[in-house]
This record gives C-alpha cells, sequence and structure tokens, in this order.
C-alpha cells in the first residue's frame, strides 16, 4: 500500500455523501452497497504453522488456557514474533486472556513482540470494546517516536484487519489516539486513509482532534476539519458546536461564532451555558460590551442562568474599558442572583479601582472579600499595594507587603513593581533604584514598563546618571525603551553638556538593535557645553 503525505483539508478531502456518527463503512444508502470508488480491504494471511513452531504453539496455547503460567515461564526463552502472533490468533475470542498473554510476553521476552503483534492486541481489545485498554496499547506504541512508524503503524493495521475479524472502531482509535497525543499531522493522514478505505471516525473522536488543534493554536485547519465533518455528513454533537464556536472566537471571527450558534438551534441542539460563555469572553475581550450583555440577557430563553464565568467574563470587560460603574452594576446582579464571587471576580474590580487610584474602594471590595470568606491570593495583594502605590501611601503599602509573609504568599515581578511606582510617585528616585535592585536579587526581571518607570523619576529628579544606570541594565537585559522615555534621557544628558554619553548610549541601543520607533536623537533640547563626566562615559 502507498504512505500518504499529509493533505490539506480544503483541497483533496472529497466530499462523500454518508450519514454516520460512528465508525462504519460507507453504505451507498439506495443500493445497500459500498462506494464504488473505495479502496478494498485487504486480506493477508500469516504462513501456517509447521514442526516445532506448530508443536510449541500447541503446548503454549493448553498452558494459557489452563492458567500454567510456572510452565509457560520455562518456555519463554523460545518465543518468536511469528509464534506469538499465533497464540494470539487462537485465543483471540478471550480477550481478557489474550490481553494477559500480551502483558506476559512484553515482561518475559519483549522482543518476541513486533508491529503485528501489537496490532493483533488492538483488533481484540477494540472488537470486544475495550477502548481504554486499547489506547494504552496504542500509546505505547506512539511515544517509541519513530519517524516511519506512523505510515506502518496504519498498514500493519489493515492488513491484520480481516485476519482479526477486526472492527471499523481499531481505526477511530488510531485516529482519536494521535489527537489525544496531539499529533495532528498523523490524525490528518489517518483521517484521509480512513476515507479511502471507506471507514469514519465517531463525533467524539473528531471531537477530541477539533479540540487538540485549537490546544496547539491550528484554528485553520480546525475550520478545515468541521467542513469537512459536515462533507462527510458525520453528525455534530453539542461539544462539536461548542468546540466550533471556540474557534470562530479565538479567530476574531464572532458575528461566524454567532451564526454557528443560530445553527445550533436550528438543528434542534439547544445551547448550554459554555456555549454563551464562550461567546461572551470574546465580545468582551474585544471591547464589544453591549453585545455581551445582549448575549447574557438571551441566555435565560433555554432555562439557562448565567453563572460565575459568564459574570466575570463581563466584570473583566467593562473594567478594560474603564467603565468601572458598570463593572460594580453587574457585581451587584451577580450578588442578587446568588451567585457567588470568587477570588477571580474580587481581584478584577479591585485592580480596576487601584489602576485609577480609588484605593479606598479597593480596600472596601477586600473586606468584603474577608467578610465572605474568599480567599486572598498574590494577585489581591498586588493590586491593592498598587493602589496605594499609585497615590503615593507607600507605608501602607509597606505593611501590606509584611501582612504576605503571614498569608504565606510569596511577593513576585508585580509586587516589585507596584512599590518602585509608589516610590516613583513620591519622587524618590533612589529608593526606587534600591527595590528594582532588591527585585533583581530576589530573581524577578524587570518589565519595560518599571524601567520606563525609573528612568522618568531619575530624569524628574535630574540625576541622568542614575537613569543612564538603569538605561544599562535595560540594554544588558535585551529590553527595549519607550521612546517618550529616551527622549526624556537623551535631552536631560544634552542640556547638562554631556553629548558624549548620549552618543555613547545611543550607539549601545543601535549595535544591540534596541533603538526604540519614533526616537530621533537628532531632535534635542538646546544644550549648554558643561564638563563631560568621562569617568561614568568609560565604564559604559
Amino acid at each position: 500500500m502507498n504512505n500518504f503525505p499529509s493533505r490539506q483539508f480544503s483541497t483533496l478531502f472529497d466530499s462523500v455523501k454518508v450519514k454516520s456518527s460512528s465508525s462504519k463503512p460507507f453504505i451507498d444508502g439506495n443500493s445497500g452497497r459500498r462506494i464504488l470508488n473505495l479502496i478494498p480491504i485487504p486480506f493477508r494471511t500469516i504462513p501456517e504453522l509447521r514442526g516445532q513452531d506448530l508443536d510449541f504453539v500447541n503446548v503454549a496455547h493448553s498452558h494459557l488456557i489452563h492458567f500454567d503460567w510456572d510452565k509457560l515461564n520455562a518456555l519463554s526463552t523460545y518465543l518468536n514474533p511469528f509464534r506469538v502472533k499465533h497464540i494470539l490468533l487462537k485465543i483471540q475470542k478471550d480477550h481478557v486472556l489474550s490481553l494477559e498473554f500480551f502483558n506476559w510476553v512484553k515482561t518475559q521476552s519483549p522482543t518476541s513482540h513486533s508491529l503485528e503483534t501489537h496490532s493483533m492486541i488492538l483488533h481484540i481489545l477494540t472488537k470486544n470494546q475495550k477502548f481504554k485498554s486499547a489506547e494504552s496499547v496504542l500509546r505505547s506504541i506512539i511515544v517509541s517516536g519513530s519517524l516511519e512508524l506512523p505510515a506502518k503503524l496504519f498498514d500493519t493495521i489493515l492488513y491484520s484487519y480481516r485476519i482479526c475479524d477486526s472492527s471499523p472502531r481499531v481505526f477511530d482509535l488510531l485516529f482519536k489516539t494521535y489527537a489525544h497525543a496531539k499529533k495532528f499531522r498523523n490524525a490528518t493522514d489517518t483521517f484521509l486513509q480512513m476515507k479511502d478505505y471507506g471507514f469514519l471516525p465517531t463525533v467524539k473522536s473528531c471531537n477530541a482532534y477539533l479540540s487538540s488543534l485549537l490546544d496547539l493554536h491550528r484554528v485553520d485547519i480546525a475550520l478545515g476539519f468541521y467542513r469537512e465533518m459536515q462533507r462527510c455528513r458525520i453528525s455534530p454533537n453539542i461539544y462539536t458546536f461548542n468546540i466550533v464556536i471556540h474557534a470562530f472566537c479565538k479567530s476574531g471571527k464572532l458575528e461566524k461564532a454567532v451564526d454557528v450558534l443560530r445553527e445550533m438551534e436550528s438543528k434542534g441542539f439547544s445551547p448550554t451555558i459554555a456555549s454563551y460563555n464562550t461567546l461572551i469572553a470574546a465580545h468582551c475581550n474585544k471591547g464589544l460590551m453591549s453585545l455581551a450583555m445582549k448575549l447574557k440577557n438571551s441566555i435565560g430563553k433555554y432555562g439557562l442562568h448565567p453563572n460565575v464565568v459568564t459574570f466575570n467574563s463581563l466584570i473583566n470587560g467593562f473594567v478594560k474599558e474603564g467603565k468601572l460603574h458598570e463593572a460594580n452594576k453587574v457585581f451587584s446582579e451577580m450578588r442578587t442572583l446568588n451567585v457567588a464571587p470568587t477570588t477571580v471576580t474580587y481581584n478584577t474590580l479591585i485592580k480596576g479601582y487601584s489602576q485609577t487610584g480609588n484605593c479606598e474602594m479597593g480596600n472596601r471590595l477586600y473586606e468584603d472579600m474577608s467578610k465572605n470568606g474568599v480567599k486572598a491570593d498574590i494577585l489581591t495583594y498586588n493590586a491593592l499595594i498598587l493602589g496605594l502605590c499609585k497615590v503615593g501611601k507607600t507605608k501602607k503599602a509597606a505593611y501590606l507587603v509584611k501582612e504576605l509573609d503571614k498569608e504565606h504568599l510569596v511577593p513576585n515581578a508585580s509586587t516589585f513593581s507596584a512599590l518602585i511606582s509608589g516610590q516613583c510617585v513620591r519622587k524618590n528616585s533612589d529608593r526606587a533604584f534600591q527595590i528594582y535592585k532588591s527585585m533583581v536579587r530576589s530573581g524577578f526581571h524587570p518589565n519595560e514598563h518599571t524601567f520606563n518607570m525609573l528612568i522618568s523619576s531619575f530624569c524628574k529628579n535630574e540625576d541622568f546618571d542614575g537613569a543612564a544606570q538603569v538605561l544599562n541594565d535595560m540594554i544588558d537585559r535585551s529590553v527595549v525603551p519607550d521612546s517618550v522615555t529616551l527622549s526624556e534621557l537623551h535631552n536631560g544628558i544634552c542640556q547638562c553638556g554631556k553629548h558624549q554619553l548620549a552618543m555613547t548610549l545611543c550607539k549601545k541601543l543601535e549595535d544591540r538593535g534596541l533603538m526604540p520607533g519614533g526616537f530621533d536623537k537628532s531632535k534635542t533640547i538646546g544644550s549648554r557645553p558643561e564638563n563631560e563626566d568621562k569617568t561614568f562615559c568609560n565604564n559604559l
């Protein structure tokens, strides 16, 4: 049989008019016959037993059916793949004994197993609907990592299909296992080969494949495969529709996602709360809050009720848009409907108020959170600390940092960044720099925002040497400065007459490819020549 290269769904998947949600051969509904353009399933036998091979298999079979494992152990050194295949064929009607024997061979004589013996146990297990055991066997084959294995595996299963009187579900299982293992290229090829021989996967396996593709951010292939499911008339279920809604939302095609919701309804499916939550979250992420609220208000027509995920998405959406009043109204509705707020709910609101400098409202929410038994986490404290630092209340912020240890919480990069911002607000650039150094010693990496804050703070205090030191750290960490902040520093250095220092910094940025767009070093404020700080420049 030819090996099949990876093929594109959009061009090479033929339209096959069959209706099937299970792994069955394509059948022409009018004639009851297989469609003619399919490749026949090959029938391959294995050589007959003769001489010592025949005697060995008969003796081993006798010991097996009498569960005489001690006598079998004595025969293990005489096993080989040919003999194992014949023993499996003799006991294939007893799937329990077959699996026991298969595992015994794997322990006693691993080299006596081959791809053919693995295929046989797969046929035996799937025919008896022992899919978990069969998937376990398949996974053990797949993890071997051989590049040639996928093509050989399908062929080996196919060639032993008839001799084992197998079930089409064996191919479905192969497709699904590749999907679960996130080997989408192998899954794609398996699907195409299945089609060639007249088999379709179950909708459950198709869903696993779609889900794996989304996990790998292959939205285009997922949607192409969904169209192929429609062409093959593999009937979708509610989970299929939810996955497709998610796919369209991930690709930003919200109108098409809403169309899928309508398609569900037209096909007699009732959307689930997950269907609505996916759509609501996607609209909130795009700032389309009025449409998100309309979706929330339409949930009730199916007897559904918004849950904590629904409300959290809406609150987050309004906070991102700076509409804290609307976010608070959603929070109030949530409580009216007895939907318990979570840590995420409170954190979103506290952060929203903190970013506007309303630390008083943030503190009220924190108290409400504690009163309702909702546990605060490091994100809660970071939001509270940020709120206090925004208005320069650094002592209160420092007190909250001490509280972290009592709560068995560890400060992170955001904690340090908030504390640095507080000192910058108070124009205490030296103290901000000390906290920055402590942050680096603790193993955290300052981001662009933290660096720019520090540089700007030093510039406002006309400490351009300190600002230049921070910029050097920024360059060493390959972080691109903000063009506005760099202009502020460049102009300040030039005003002090330190043109050589300005040129040295610019050259370092250019050499490292870190010069921000929009920065023009030629546009500097007029300067008065002063003595250069030669020592500092030489240290750069």
